[in-house]
């Protein structure tokens, strides 16, 4: 999943994060892993708000389309 994110979105690194417990930011108990694209100052690590939306729907429904694209090249 990290190299279909890498040659989609053309980043430059990957962050792969796990949530455990809900001190850790946990509020489904299961195991899930979150991959991130990084990009030079993109402001990653700065703490967002609750309620801000980082990307609308519309948005994050063509950059899932675009990754299932890629993740069907590489099979």
């Amino acid at each position: 999943i990290a190299k279909a994110i890498k040659k989609t979105f053309d980043c430059e690194g990957i962050t792969i994060r796990q949530n455990n417990e809900p001190v850790g930011d946990q509020h489904t108990f299961h195991y899930h892993q979150h991959i991130y694209p990084r990009y030079t100052n993109d402001d990653f690590n700065v703490q967002h708000p609750d309620n801000k939306i980082l990307l609308e729907e519309e948005a994050r429904s063509e950059q899932v389309k675009k990754l299932k694209a890629t993740l069907e090249t590489l099979v």
